[in-house]
């Protein structure tokens, strides 16, 4: 006999309303709810990550195009070169973003070491680019950007070092708060600035101050290093001719259109002619030969162009996401070391980021330095990959994220170490069902099968 599926009058009244009021939501009304879930910070970071890449290489293509055909006779020559680059990038950022947070801590040390060897190296073996810019260092045929890598190792190791002393409670004198992280970071940035690269240097001195901020250092301290950085900017222009001509070309860049002022009036060119929708992708003229680096310090102007006001809305919008997730990040997870690395992985991508962008738009100097993920140059895209896979490791650290996860199951990655016997333990280390247990293990996995088969059924 069928069974009577009508609903009463009476209920079917009180739940038509609450339908209708769920259907006449508003998408921003529901917002706070989607940003308040467990993974928000995860999805955040990889999508943001996934399509200023895919965004990168198309522009880099589409920049790159006419100069690689005319030095080398290959429209792709240098496409091929950032494709390789990104393939070498996204297995770490994947790798990364499985490891626990302990392995971060370890490679502080050993990282920091071999930045200062590479940029000792650069200083004597390496090669002049651009204004006299001693930046590049070839290694086994590669050619290598030492700064590069250099942020993130600074990021990693600055943040041990603060999370060790606070572990110890250590950081109740000024002392602590600037030994050895002060040391370090002078280091590399005397390193750096003997290689006259001075928007690698504003980078450092940047993720410095992040540290010290997110660490709690007094007030007074903070404006201190305010000031003792901007004293060191100004001397770093004053004494290189090329620096000053840079400022005062940015302050008026029409007074010499053709030598100091010349790439910043054509990035705005590139702009203007953009648009609000661009000239479409492929179409830019500036870059047949009429704005340098279109592929890397300027490729800004190349997406403005090509896509118009919208386009460069959408780029400052994903390094807004980016950077939102990151402080994210770093304002839930629990360890001392995940919040100090957030904030300061953060904090490179989104002021480098502005820097480039400002650059371009006319409001800052010319620094030389690259667009995170989306400008030519693999010594920039690895490094930054490997670094958002630390933050998606971070991201998964969270309190809610981490018990979310261990509601929904092992992982791919878990499941392929079970074959082998492994599985990760609660702290995220792998370890060995040996006894009693793996018997047990393997016995369960009989009835889960059957399981399975009887809800097929």
């Amino acid at each position: 006999m069928a069974v009577p599926t009508t609903i009463p009058t009476a209920e079917r009244a009180s739940t038509t309303p609450r339908k209708v009021e769920e259907r006449g939501r508003s998408p921003l009304r529901e917002l706070p709810g989607i940003l308040n879930r467990p993974l928000t910070s995860y999805y955040l970071l990889a999508g943001g990550t996934a399509l200023l890449t895919t965004l990168g290489l198309t522009m880099v293509l589409s920049s790159s195009m006419v100069d690689s055909y005319t030095e080398t006779g290959s429209a792709f020559s240098l496409f091929e070169k950032q494709v390789f680059a990104a393939s070498v990038g996204l297995p770490l950022l994947v790798v990364a973003s499985h490891l626990p947070i302990r392995v971060f801590r370890m490679l502080g040390y050993p990282a920091m070491l071999a930045s200062v060897v590479l940029l000792v190296l650069t200083v004597f073996h390496g090669d002049a680019y651009g204004s006299g810019a001693v930046r590049w260092i070839e290694i086994a045929g590669v050619t290598v950007q030492a700064s590069e890598p250099a942020k993130l190792s600074f990021a990693l190791w600055g943040a041990n070092v603060l999370a060790r002393r606070e572990e110890l409670r250590q950081l109740v004198e000024w002392r602590q708060l600037l030994i050895p992280l002060l040391p370090g970071c002078g280091v590399l940035v005397v390193l750096v600035l003997i290689g006259t690269d001075l928007g690698t240097t504003f980078v450092l001195l940047a993720i410095f101050l992040a540290l010290l901020w997110v660490v709690g250092a007094p007030g007074r301290l903070f404006l201190a290093m305010i000031g003792l950085v901007i004293s060191l900017a100004g001397i770093m222009i004053a004494v290189e001719p090329f620096r000053l001509a840079r400022v005062t070309s940015f302050l008026n860049p029409q007074a010499d259109p053709t030598d100091s002022g010349f790439q910043a009036l054509h990035g705005l060119y590139a702009l203007g002619t953009g648009g609000v929708v661009g000239v479409g992708i492929g179409g830019s003229r500036e870059k047949w030969g009429f704005l340098p680096h279109p592929e890397s310090d300027f490729i800004f102007a190349i997406i403005g162009e090509e896509f118009g006001l919208i386009g460069t809305l959408v780029v400052v919008g994903l390094f807004g996401v980016l950077g939102y997730a990151g402080l994210r990040v770093a304002s839930r997870v629990g360890d001392p070391f995940g919040r100090l690395a957030a904030a300061a992985i953060t904090c490179w991508i989104v002021i480098q980021a502005m820097v480039n962008i400002g650059t371009v738009i006319g409001v800052m100097p010319i620094t030389g330095i690259p667009l995170p993920l989306v400008s030519a140059g693999g010594s920039s895209l690895i490094p930054t990959m490997l670094a958002l896979g630390i933050l998606l490791a971070l991201a998964k650290a969270e309190p809610d994220a981490r018990a979310a996860l261990a509601a929904r199951g092992p992982s791919r990655v878990q499941r392929a170490l079970s074959w082998l016997g492994l599985e990760y333990s609660a702290s995220g280390a792998p370890s060995r069902r040996t006894g009693a247990a793996a018997q047990a293990h393997n016995g369960s996995r009989a009835t889960q099968v059957q399981a399975r088969r009887n809800r097929r059924r």
